[in-house]
C-alpha cells in the first residue's frame, strides 16, 4: 500500500481544499496512518510513480485507489479517470462515476493491472484525476492498493 501522504496530490498543502486525517488502517494494526479528504477542489489529481523491481518477479498485480465517499460530498456528476502506465508506456485507462459509489464505506477503484513477468524493471505510474473545473467534495484517499492478483 502507498499511503495518501507519499502520493501526489495537487493542492494537499492546502487546508481549504486537503485536510489529513489520522486513523488506524484496521482494527488489529496500531499503527495510524494519514489520509487526505478532499474538503472542495475543481482540480481533482492525484498520482504517483513505483519501481516494479520492488515487486516479486513472475507475478500479476492488482492496482487500486481505496477511497470513502461521505455521505455529504457533492459535485460527482462527472466521472473520474483512472490510469495505470507501465513501463512500457502502455495505458490502462478508465472512467468511474463516483456519485454513483456506496457512502461512507471503504472501496477499492481498480486502475490496471500490472505483470512483472513482462516489466521487470522500470517504473509504472498511477494516475486519479477529473479536471473539468467542476467543484467537488467528500472523497478520502487511504492511498494506492498494489497486490498480487490470486
Amino acid at each position: 500500500m502507498i499511503y495518501a501522504r507519499g502520493l501526489s496530490i495537487t493542492w494537499a498543502k492546502n487546508n481549504s481544499y486537503w485536510q489529513w486525517l489520522t486513523q488506524k488502517d484496521a482494527p488489529s494494526n496500531d499503527a495510524p496512518v494519514e489520509m487526505a479528504e478532499l474538503l472542495n477542489v475543481c482540480w481533482l489529481d492525484v498520482h504517483d510513480r513505483f519501481d516494479v523491481s520492488k515487486l516479486s518477479l513472475g507475478t500479476t498485480y492488482e492496482v487500486a485507489f481505496v477511497i470513502l465517499m461521505r455521505s455529504s460530498g457533492y459535485g460527482w456528476q462527472i466521472p473520474v479517470n483512472f490510469r495505470l502506465t507501465l513501463p512500457d508506456g502502455t495505458k490502462q485507462e478508465h472512467k468511474e462515476n463516483l456519485k454513483e459509489k456506496p457512502r461512507g464505506d471503504w472501496i477499492e477503484i481498480k486502475a490496471g493491472e500490472l505483470s512483472t513477468s513482462k516489466h521487470k524493471e522500470g517504473e509504472m505510474e498511477v494516475y486519479m484525476f477529473e479536471h473539468g473545473g467542476h467543484w467537488k467534495s467528500g472523497l478520502v484517499l487511504k492511498g494506492v492498493l498494489i497486490r498480487p492478483k490470486n
